[in-house]
């Protein structure tokens, strides 16, 4: 019989991966650009206890939603098997649930999660979500190119939401006729939300440098099984650098401001090209989307 520990053991192991290296990185981005909110939204910041009250609410919507990305994921035959190589540790290919239960699991917990996340004035970012991820698993677009468009639009749509958690609560300009608990992103927010986009979608390729064995089992089409290890590698190394400077230039920093991301975008490189493990190069590359996410911060100054 399975304890109420036992289960809730079982639920953080289906995301456990995703804590330091999605969930961690866009609750950063929602409470960066909240401090940043004069320059990203029509909000001023919110005051500090209204901020420190919505850290755990980023936390929670996060993980809830990719707890649900993650149960359509892991259930399908063709994931537990690709699992079964490149993570094994996760709870289907150790039998500590079937298929048929994670599905079942789905069927309680979407409407949980989209009626919570609707409570966190986000219902609509958690619908995309769902949208993404049902295209992403069930329709197969996570094994076909269009595969790192949709993570990368899945990564925006969590970042707004993440944004719009952090700053919905604080009272408006003098000069905005946005309502209290609304959240009106500026143009230049839209348009770094679109970089981000575009540099998730360019380099994120690193995390499958090392899930190559499990992805050709399932014969998934990434970068590095598509084009190559080699090129992957070389590419990623090429875009990093480039989009460490497209971004310090788009906020105007100072140079002792711009160094920080530049030189971990360049340590991201080394570790690609001297292949340091490409685990660490993964986990390198997600601290260097935080340092580019705290950009803003300078401006809004």
């Amino acid at each position: 019989m399975v304890t109420a520990i036992g289960f809730l053991s079982l639920l953080w192991s289906f995301s456990e991966s995703d804590i330091p290296t999605f969930v961690l990185p866009n609750t950063a981005f929602g409470l960066l650009a909240t401090l940043a909110a004069p320059s990203l939204t029509s909000c001023p910041p919110p005051p500090l206890w209204s901020l420190l009250r919505s850290i755990p609410r980023m936390l929670l919507f996060n993980w809830s939603n990719v707890f649900i990305f993650e149960l359509a994921n892991q259930r399908l035959p063709e994931s537990v098997r690709e699992d079964s190589a490149n993570k094994p540790w996760r709870p289907l290919p150790q039998g500590q649930i079937t298929q048929t239960q994670t599905r079942r699991l789905m069927l309680v917990s979407i409407p949980v999660v989209l009626g919570l996340s609707a409570v966190l004035g986000v219902g609509t970012e958690s619908a995309l979500i769902l949208l993404l991820a049902w295209m992403y698993n069930d329709l197969g677009g996570g094994d076909e190119v269009s595969r790192d468009v949709i993570i990368a639009v899945a990564y925006d749509v969590f970042l707004v939401a993440s944004l719009r958690i952090g700053v919905g609560t604080a009272p408006p300009s003098p000069f905005s006729t946005a309502a209290v608990g609304q959240v009106g992103i500026s143009a230049t927010g839209y348009t770094w939300l679109a970089i981000i986009g575009c540099v998730i979608a360019t380099t994120m390729q690193v995390q499958d440098l090392k899930d190559q064995v499990g992805d050709r089992l399932r014969g998934r089409k990434t970068w590095p099984i598509v084009l190559g290890d080699g090129v992957s590698r070389k590419w990623i190394a090429a875009c990093v650098p480039v989009w460490s400077v497209v971004c310090v230039v788009f906020w105007e920093t100072p140079v002792w401001v711009s160094v920080f991301p530049v030189l971990l975008g360049l340590w991201v490189c080394a570790c690609v090209l001297l292949k340091n493990g490409d685990a660490g190069a993964w986990r390198w590359w997600c601290v260097w989307q935080v340092a580019l996410y705290a950009l803003p911060i300078y401006h809004a100054l």
